[in-house]
């Protein structure tokens, strides 16, 4: 009898010893899978970076741009000349590609007082990715021969730096324009037509905020 009862209990304990096994096994098993899931989780994103208003963006032409080349609605693309920072960080690298639109093209003879050229940026790629943007004016009107030409004007903040005009023998002079508005300066054309050569220089105001993906 009592050998019986001693075996019992035996058999009580091993039976808790092996439920104890395999619960300690099970939370084991349940705390690995947790830690695997936990370590396989996506980084949260990072917020972007936000191009205030007003932002400067300085731009070489990648092709030629003239009032007798292109008409209005024209697509026209270009890099970024400078970087641009946020906080010091740089949001968008030099050679950042950019593209626009011809706003306005009058050769010379169709309006009263010369050509007009307008331009604007419409769109910025970055890393592959696309932003819609809104950008104030270049604009340039001409005079005819020999005259100055106002570059600028009205909503405008466009300058030619150290290009050739009308592919002639004018030499461009660069402007610096302030606020948005007004007349940017003056550059000297030797022809009625206004053409603005590859790696022309200009300079457009962001219109809008613009958020940018890191």
């Amino acid at each position: 009898m009592r050998n019986r009862t001693i075996a019992r209990w035996l058999a009580v304990g091993i039976l808790l010893v092996l439920c104890g096994c395999g619960h300690s096994s099970n939370s084991s098993d349940a705390t690995s899978s947790n830690s695997t899931a936990s370590n396989n989780a996506a980084p949260a994103p990072l917020p972007p970076l936000v191009l205030d208003a007003g932002t400067v963006l300085t731009v070489t032409l990648d092709q030629t741009v003239g009032t007798k080349i292109n008409t209005s609605g024209d697509r026209f693309v270009a890099s970024l000349a400078e970087p641009v920072t946020v906080d010091g960080r740089e949001v968008l690298p030099a050679g950042t590609k950019a593209s626009g639109t011809v706003v306005e093209a009058q050769p010379a003879g169709r309006l009263k007082g010369g050509a007009l050229l307008a331009l604007s940026l419409d769109s910025l790629t970055v890393q592959g990715a696309k932003y819609s943007i809104e950008t104030s004016q270049f604009e340039q009107a001409g005079k005819g021969r020999g005259k100055r030409t106002a570059v600028g004007g009205g909503a405008a903040f466009g300058a030619i730096v150290g290009a050739l005009a009308g592919g002639g023998k004018g030499a461009a002079i660069g402007a610096l324009a302030g606020g948005g508005a007004g007349t940017a300066g003056a550059a000297y054309t030797g022809k009625r037509d206004i053409t603005l050569p590859a790696e022309t220089r200009l300079h457009f105001k962001l219109r809008n905020p613009v958020s940018i993906s890191q």
